[in-house]
């Protein structure tokens, strides 16, 4: 059987740096911190009082009070980007066989926030269980895509994938294995988290995951420094179309990329930490590249999971100098999560669509906040610190990894 190929036909994010694609795009390559002290609640006495929270973010700016008071932050989240993507692919939604139009989702955690306000309200009463009938629809992490076929009318495959912050690059690779093996002709993908509350900042907290530099949140997230302390926690969605390529030349779609191929493994290791020889990464991106049919040479960009952990940045760069040898040093290699944070579900989704955006704008967002060089990595290796790096980005792999050894690469290439 020959795979139908899968290319990349429109983008939505919101993110801590910017609402939209084109605000998201600004921000990363100016190289803007999306961290500031918590707004959301009283953080007095939590050891952890920032977060990457979106900026100027208005339910009632999208939804009625209403709608909006049905949906989890989450899943307000996921609707607003899809919905930015879908109007960027130029789909014309009358037109296209919605039968074979899906939406498959990832999302970490789902609607934390419904269920703690849920519970808190609950302890404060009689005991009566008197829960807002929305509940488990709120909190269900289904309920994104499901809202998302809903509103469009998709009735192809829909459900949500969740391995931790994984979780929508495992979306992406379903949604391409859907295509290509001609099941779906369009597929809405991506993934949302809206984990920035007391449970979540509490949760991760307990177990030490979290920077501290209270006393300078914008400089908390530093992959790859020497100081670095933990991660800090984001939330917002990224949402991509995936369109098999014929179907989206036949309409004279923009291209961005084609999605070549993706790798899954697992460490089996520990519930937390990275396995200490990046045996799990290496698997993943051997399996990625392999998928794709690309030689490691071709590759020319890595946005690593790169979370800022202690533990985590030196094993997945070993990985890398593992699987790429000597041309290791020629990739340009950046994380992200410097200036967004750590969006947990949806991390994937937001730095493929880094990925993307670097390609066609032949420019690598920085990797910031680097000052102190750790001595555990190669100093060969080019991590792209503190500055946007020009380069004609062919090929650009996006790394994930969550809690539970669960690892997920994706590959894009430019159309020739």
């Amino acid at each position: 059987m020959e795979l139908k190929r899968v290319v990349v036909t429109g983008l939505g994010a919101l993110t801590p740096i910017g609402n939209t694609k084109d605000e998201f795009w600004d921000a990363l390559i100016s190289g803007k911190s999306g961290a500031a002290p918590i707004t959301y609640f009283d953080t007095e006495k939590f050891k952890t009082k920032f977060a990457c929270e979106l900026k100027n973010f208005n339910a009632t700016d999208f939804f009625d009070r209403k709608e909006a008071r049905k949906m989890d932050r989450f899943a307000q989240y996921a609707m607003v980007a899809s919905d930015e993507a879908i109007v960027d692919s130029k789909l014309d939604l009358d037109k296209i066989d919605k039968l074979r139009v899906g939406v498959i989702w990832g999302a970490g955690i789902g609607g934390l926030e419904t269920f703690q306000q849920e519970v808190l309200n609950f302890a404060a009463g009689d005991g009566t269980p008197r829960f807002n009938p929305f509940f488990i629809p709120k909190m269900i992490a289904d309920i994104a895509p499901g809202n998302i076929s809903i509103k469009h009318g998709f009735m192809g495959p829909n459900y949500t994938t969740v391995s931790a912050c994984a979780s929508s690059a495992n979306a992406m690779f379903d949604s391409l294995n859907m295509i290509r093996l001609g099941h779906c002709d369009v597929i809405v993908t991506g993934g949302s988290e809206a984990a920035v509350t007391i449970a979540g900042m509490g949760g991760f907290n307990a177990m030490h995951a979290l920077s501290t530099r209270n006393e300078s949140p914008e400089t908390a997230s530093r992959p790859f420094d020497a100081t670095r302390d933990g991660f800090v926690l984001g939330e917002g969605a990224g949402a991509i179309v995936l369109e098999e390529y014929e179907h989206a030349k036949a309409r004279g779609a923009k291209i961005y990329a084609e999605l070549l191929g993706g790798g899954l493994s697992s460490d089996a290791y520990h519930m937390t930490a990275p396995h200490p020889d990046g045996i799990g990464v290496i698997a993943v991106m051997k399996n990625c590249l392999e998928n794709a049919g690309i030689k490691p040479e071709e590759v020319d960009h890595i946005n690593t999971h790169g979370t800022s952990t202690p533990l985590g940045d030196v094993a997945e760069l070993k990985a890398i100098s593992e699987v790429f040898g000597d041309h290791a040093k020629n990739i340009n290699i950046n994380s992200t999560k410097s200036m967004t944070g750590h969006l947990l579900g949806a991390a994937g989704a937001i730095e493929a669509i880094a990925s993307i955006l670097a390609m066609e704008h032949s420019l690598v967002p920085p990797t910031i906040n680097h000052e102190v060089v750790d001595e555990n990595i190669d100093p060969k290796l080019n991590l792209t610190l503190n500055k946007a790096q020009k380069r004609d980005v062919k090929v650009a792999m996006s790394n994930t990894f969550g809690f539970g050894g669960h690892n997920a690469c994706v590959l894009f290439k430019k159309l020739d």
